[in-house]
C-alpha cells in the first residue's frame, strides 16, 4: 500500500481557525431544538450486537465474515425504512443518500463502521453508524430539511486496515487487494463477498471537494474522559502508526554446558531491549506511546539457549517527526545492547504505517461551541487509535467527536459507553451537522 500523506491542514482552513470557525465566531448560527431518541440508539446497538456470535457466544463480526454480511443486510434495511436508497460501492462501503434543499451543494457527511476485531466489543464504530442513522431518522420525524444534501457512509473492513476509507480517496493498491484479510479471504474477495467490485475499485474514489465536511462520532476507546470525567472528547488530531519488525540474534547453544559469561542469548537482549524502548518513550513529554506487542523465541525449549528473537514494535503520535526521533534514540540503545550482550538487533520497517492527520480546526470549534451548549463539558484531544477519517481528511474537512469508554475498555467483549453518553455525543453529532449545514 502507497504510505500516507501528513495532513497538515484541510483546504477549507484558512490562518489556523477556518471557514467554519470563522464564521462560527461572527454568532451566525441559531440553535435548532432537535434531539435524537437514545433508547433507539441503545437498542439497536443491541440489535447489531446479534450478528456474528460465534459458538462460543463470542462477537464475532469481522470483516467479509457471515455475521458482517448479515448485519451489513440488516443495517441496509433500517437505511431504506430511513428513505436512504443505500448502495454498494466498488470497494463495499454503504452509502445512504438524503437530498437537501439545494441539490448544487456538496453533501455532509457522517457515519463509521460496523465490523469487529475477533471477540472484540459492541460500541467501536457501531456507535458511529448508528447515530448517523438516529441523526437522518430525527430529521425525518421532524420533517426537516437541511440546505445541503446527507450522506450516511458504513466503511467497509476499518479493523482490518480500513479498506474502504482508503480506497475511497484512492489509497489501495493491488498488492494490498491481495493481502489475505482476518478470516483469510483476500482483500478482493471479501470487497466480493460484501457486494464490492475490487476489478472496477477505482470508481469508488471521491475528488478533493466532492464532500463537503466529514464528521465521525466515536467511542474514545481510552480512559482520559472517564477518568477526567469530561463528557465529550473533540479530536485535534489522529496519531501516525509506525511498526518495525525487530530481529534479535544471537546464538543458540546448551543451557547447561554453556557458561553464563559465554552466552550469546537472544532473549535476554530482547527483554533489555524492550525496557529499552519504555524507557526511550516515557523520556520525553507528550502523548506518544510505543509498544512490543509481539515476541517469538527460537528454538523455544527449555535447555536452550535463546539463538533468535523476533519483536513487533510499534510508536504513535500526532507528530510524525517525534516518531522518527523516537525511533532513531531506539536504535541507539539496540546498538548499545547489542554490543554488550554480543547479539545483533535490526530493524525492519513494516509498509503499513499510516502518517498523522489533523482535523480542521473549524470543525474542532463547531464541536466543542456545540457540545458547550448543549450543557456538556469538553476536551480537546488526540486519537491513539486509527479511523477512517484520517482517510476521509485526504479529500474533506474530517472532524472527530469523542465519548466516553467505561474503564477505557475497548476491543474486549467488556467494551462498554452508557445510554447517557451515547445519546449526548448523537446530539452533539446533530447540532454539528446542523450547523454546518448553516454556514
Amino acid at each position: 500500500m502507497q504510505r500516507r500523506k501528513f495532513i497538515k491542514q484541510s483546504s477549507l482552513t484558512l490562518a489556523g481557525i477556518g471557514v467554519f470557525g470563522s464564521l462560527l465566531s461572527n454568532n451566525r448560527i441559531n440553535e435548532i431544538n432537535l434531539s435524537v431518541n437514545g433508547k433507539r440508539i441503545e437498542s439497536r446497538i443491541f440489535e447489531l450486537a446479534k450478528f456474528g456470535v460465534d459458538e462460543k457466544g463470542r462477537g464475532f463480526r469481522v470483516a467479509y465474515s457471515k455475521g458482517d454480511i448479515e448485519g451489513r443486510a440488516w443495517f441496509m434495511e433500517l437505511m431504506k425504512k430511513a428513505g436512504l436508497n443505500p448502495s454498494i460501492d466498488a470497494a463495499g462501503n454503504i452509502i445512504g443518500k438524503r437530498n437537501g434543499k439545494n441539490p448544487s451543494l456538496k453533501p455532509i457527511a457522517f457515519g463509521s463502521h460496523i465490523d469487529m476485531v475477533p471477540d472484540g466489543g459492541n460500541y467501536d464504530g457501531t456507535l458511529g453508524s448508528i447515530a448517523a442513522l438516529e441523526l437522518i431518522e430525527t430529521l425525518n420525524e421532524n420533517n426537516f430539511l437541511t440546505e445541503h444534501p446527507l450522506e450516511v457512509i458504513i466503511f467497509g473492513n476499518e479493523e482490518g486496515g480500513t479498506i474502504g476509507s482508503k480506497a475511497m480517496v484512492g489509497d489501495i493498491t493491488n498488492d494490498g487487494l491481495n493481502q489475505k484479510s482476518q478470516i483469510g479471504l483476500t482483500m478482493a474477495d471479501g470487497i466480493k463477498a460484501i457486494g464490492g467490485n475490487p476489478e472496477n475499485i477505482q470508481s469508488c474514489i471521491r475528488k478533493k471537494g466532492d464532500i463537503h465536511a466529514w464528521v465521525e462520532l466515536h467511542i474514545e476507546q481510552g480512559g482520559i474522559l472517564e477518568k477526567e470525567k469530561i463528557q465529550i472528547g473533540v479530536v485535534e488530531g489522529i496519531v501516525g502508526i509506525v511498526h518495525w519488525e525487530v530481529t534479535v540474534e544471537g546464538f543458540a547453544n546448551h543451557a547447561g554446558a554453556t557458561q553464563m559469561n559465554m552466552r550469546q542469548d537472544a532473549l535476554l537482549a530482547a527483554s533489555k531491549f524492550i525496557v529499552a524502548v519504555n524507557e526511550v518513550i516515557t523520556s520525553i513529554k507528550g502523548t506518544q506511546v510505543g509498544t512490543v506487542g509481539k515476541i517469538a523465541v527460537q528454538p523455544g525449549a527449555y535447555n536452550v539457549i535463546p539463538g533468535k528473537v523476533q519483536l513487533g514494535l510499534e510508536i504513535r503520535d500526532l507528530n510524525a517527526a517525534k516518531i522518527e526521533l523516537l525511533f532513531k534514540e531506539i536504535e541507539k540503545r539496540a546498538a548499545a545492547i547489542a554490543a554488550s550482550s554480543k547479539t545483533k538487533i535490526s530493524f525492519e520497517r513494516q509498509a503499513n504505517e499510516s502518517k498523522p492527520a489533523l482535523t480542521d480546526k473549524g470543525l474542532q470549534q463547531i464541536i466543542d461551541s456545540t457540545a458547550k451548549s448543549l450543557g456538556f463539558t469538553t476536551k480537546l484531544m488526540q486519537s491513539g487509535a486509527g479511523h477512517d477519517s484520517q482517510h476521509v481528511a485526504d479529500i474533506a474537512p474530517s472532524a472527530m467527536i469523542f465519548i466516553p469508554s467505561v474503564g477505557g475498555i475497548s476491543h474486549s467483549p467488556k467494551e462498554f459507553s452508557t445510554a447517557t453518553d451515547m445519546a449526548n455525543g448523537a446530539n452533539v453529532l446533530l447540532q454539528t451537522i446542523l450547523k454546518i449545514d448553516k454556514l
